[in-house]
């Protein structure tokens, strides 16, 4: 009997992070019954699925009956968001992901249900006992099996990507066992570059140089850009909290409550010791409060404290001088609501100079809507993006016409743009094009196809002719 040929060998079907930046969700198979997912992310922003559904509906849109396991780069929610979703559809395979992300992934989740499902406890602590029992954590740099079927199989290899606490690139081995003697087995890595960082991102381990691989599956998000350096961008933050302390005005950093708030509280920890080093303890800099207004981020600052043994040597020789980059002396969270309402008026009505970090990242939703209300419209504040705004996101609409003294929209209100508007590229925790570039260029073995994702199309069409001039595959698709 002739057997029938593997035409679902290595084939990959994309789910999200197809016309954007969120959404991320990327099905790898083995054979047409067998497969995995990578990521399963939130469509965020104007963007949409696949299927054609807006971001705000969330049922899975695709079979599931040949997934046998999800592989979770990091936690961010555009990359697990839609876990919940997967479940619900009958979803009972492991859950792969690196030991810290493993950590963090249920505060996240717990966080997602709570805002776009349920508030009643018992239905939550039901689903995050269900995620706990399926979660997987693995060490980086270790080999696991996830299929064997028929002497076939498709083992995960976690590696360091440098973008947050946790998060990983993932290396698929995959064997297909030919029948029939004097038939060589099939064999094809693919990489999923999941979301990769930028060098010398505080706290955190660049990502780790790859090996190579057949198959390429490769972020976009500043495809199209280059980002200014550390020191610039240190410099440029510096300057803006001199002018907040000139003017008496506060400076809003919207920001994800996992990965930018801790990177940018240690490096605002280090830019005011090295003012206070410099000035002494008269200097203005020795009282300006640095407030962390998000439960959230508190939650997940506490994590990244107790997981310091995964922090870059950086950090720990920090640590080592006596220093607490996450837990210094003006460093001031706030959780309770009443309070959070009490020093928006505060800060709105006094001079007192004041550093303001909170959610959402991309201020469509949080406290920092609280905040914007309240300063948009009076010059003495500035506000300081650190992190991509997705098209249709109110942050995206201050980015754009604030430069331009335009308005914005913030919960139906129309608000004239006077506070300073800034982008500090450089505190993105995604890797730009060169560091992109770079990234494939180091691979021992160069891919045979490069796959672009998870980026805008200018963005994607950037990076496509900057590796098509590289020479650096054989083959660069955009998939549709």
């Amino acid at each position: 009997m002739r057997s029938k040929s593997n035409d679902h060998f290595g084939a990959i079907k994309h789910h999200g992070a197809v016309d954007g930046v969120t959404g991320s969700c990327h099905q790898l198979y083995l054979d047409e019954s067998n497969s995995i997912l990578i990521d399963c992310g939130l469509f965020q922003g104007a963007e949409t699925s696949p299927g054609g559904s807006h971001h705000n509906r969330l049922e899975i849109e695709f079979p599931i009956d040949t997934v046998k396991a999800l592989v979770v780069t990091h936690v961010h929610i555009d990359h697990c968001g839609r876990i919940p979703y997967l479940i619900a559809a009958g979803f009972r395979g492991p859950v792969y992901c690196s030991e810290p992300s493993a950590e963090l992934l249920p505060l996240v989740l717990e966080d997602a249900l709570k805002i776009g499902v349920t508030r009643n406890k018992d239905l939550i602590e039901k689903f995050l006992g269900r995620i706990k029992a399926q979660l997987r954590p693995l060490p980086y740099n270790q080999w696991q099996p996830v299929i064997e079927h028929n002497g076939s199989h498709l083992n995960i290899r976690l590696q360091r990507a440098g973008h947050i606490l946790g998060s990983a690139y993932v290396e698929c081995d995959l064997k297909h066992r030919q029948p029939g003697p004097g038939i060589d087995d099939q064999k094809r890595r693919t990489l999923f570059s999941g979301d990769l960082g930028a060098p010398n991102t505080p706290l955190l381990y660049g990502p780790t140089p790859s090996e190579g691989c057949d198959e390429l599956v490769i972020e976009s998000t500043y495809g199209d850009r280059i980002h200014e350096n550390r020191e610039q961008r240190a410099e440029t933050l510096r300057k803006a909290i001199e002018r907040a302390l000139k003017d008496g005005g506060s400076v809003l950093i919207p920001a994800f409550s996992i990965g930018r708030t801790q990177e940018l509280l240690y490096e605002l920890e280090n830019i005011i010791h090295q003012q206070q080093q410099k000035h002494g303890e008269n200097s203005p800099w020795h009282k300006l409060p640095v407030i962390v207004d998000s439960p959230l981020a508190s939650r997940f600052t506490e994590v990244y404290r107790r997981l310091e043994k995964y922090w870059d040597e950086e950090a720990r020789a920090v640590v080592a001088q006596g220093r607490h980059p996450l837990s210094f002396d003006q460093l001031i969270t706030v959780d309770d609501h009443a309070i959070h309402h009490k020093l928006v008026n505060r800060l709105t009505h006094t001079k007192q100079p004041a550093i303001i970090i909170a959610a959402s990242g991309m201020c469509a939703g949080g406290r920092i809507v609280n905040y914007l209300k309240a300063m948009l419209e009076e010059e003495r504040h500035n506000i300081i993006f650190v992190g991509y705004q997705a098209k249709g996101t109110p942050g995206r609409d201050i980015q754009k016409y604030g430069p331009r003294q335009g308005y914005a929209e913030l919960d139906g209100e129309r608000l004239n743009i006077k506070a300073g508007v800034e982008t500090i590229g450089g505190y993105s925790a995604h890797a730009d094009q060169q560091d992109l570039l770079n990234f494939i260029q180091q691979m021992t073995t160069s891919p045979d196809i490069v796959r672009i994702v998870h980026g805008d199309e200018q963005a994607k069409k950037a990076l496509s002719k900057q590796i098509s001039k590289s020479g650096l595959a054989l083959e660069v698709k955009i998939p549709l």
